[in-house]
């Protein structure tokens, strides 16, 4: 689901919260060294995803935030900004020139650049996230 997130709607954050969990409190995030990336720069979408890029040749940024059962990718349209909530459930990420996040029929490609290198620990605890998530709901072995 994708929100319109320029301004703050209450209604937004508790669907919000129901899709992917509450935020992590301060001391959780700081016990996981932050649950934020740093901004990176998009390559490419899917073509559900073209209305929310921007319009001009100009660079599209976006930030990807840890919830408790999903993530949240902020995207950056010039003045507007708009958050793709995904839960772990739905969530694929394939590791190509750079990096694919899939899901709900849609997918966002981030460039291998200096921006992407950065954030090479918080892709990883974003796995560690989601393999703790799928090995709690995992009902084949039990």
């Amino acid at each position: 689901m994708i929100l319109n997130s320029t301004h703050y709607n209450k209604k937004q954050k508790e669907i919000l919260n129901d899709l992917v969990g509450k935020p992590f409190s301060f001391l959780e995030s700081l016990r996981m060294n932050g649950i934020g990336s740093k901004r990176m720069v998009i390559e490419d979408v899917s073509l559900n995803l073209k209305v929310y890029m921007n319009a001009v040749s100009d660079i599209n940024y976006a930030n990807i935030e840890l919830r408790k059962q999903g993530i949240l990718i902020y995207i950056n349209q010039g003045l507007k900004n708009f958050t793709w909530s995904i839960p772990y459930y739905q969530l694929v990420i394939y590791r190509t020139n750079g990096i694919s996040i899939h899901a709900q029929g849609k997918f966002i490609h981030f460039k291998n650049n200096k921006m992407f290198k950065e954030n090479k620990q918080f892709f990883t605890k974003m796995l560690d996230e989601k393999i703790n998530f799928d090995e709690q709901h995992n009902f084949l072995n039990q």
